[in-house]
């Protein structure tokens, strides 16, 4: 399983856990890569099939998406 089979709420359920927490958890569902994003971070903005994305501020995820 790839995390483009994973339901797309999956992706969006990370808010809240610590960022360790969120890593394992996203391995174990399958994500091709898990990508960190500290507070004012500049990104690309390319979609990426498989990929997590996390945004997180003193260790804990506030938000997540897909791509």
């Amino acid at each position: 399983m790839t995390g483009s089979d994973v339901a797309g709420e999956d992706a969006e359920g990370y808010a809240g856990l610590r960022i360790e927490r969120a890593r394992e958890l996203a391995r174990r569902h399958g994500w091709a890569s898990v990508r960190v994003l500290e507070p004012g971070q500049l990104i690309t903005l390319e979609y990426r099939e498989g990929r997590l994305n996390l945004a997180v501020r003193d260790g804990v995820v506030e938000r997540s998406w897909e791509g």
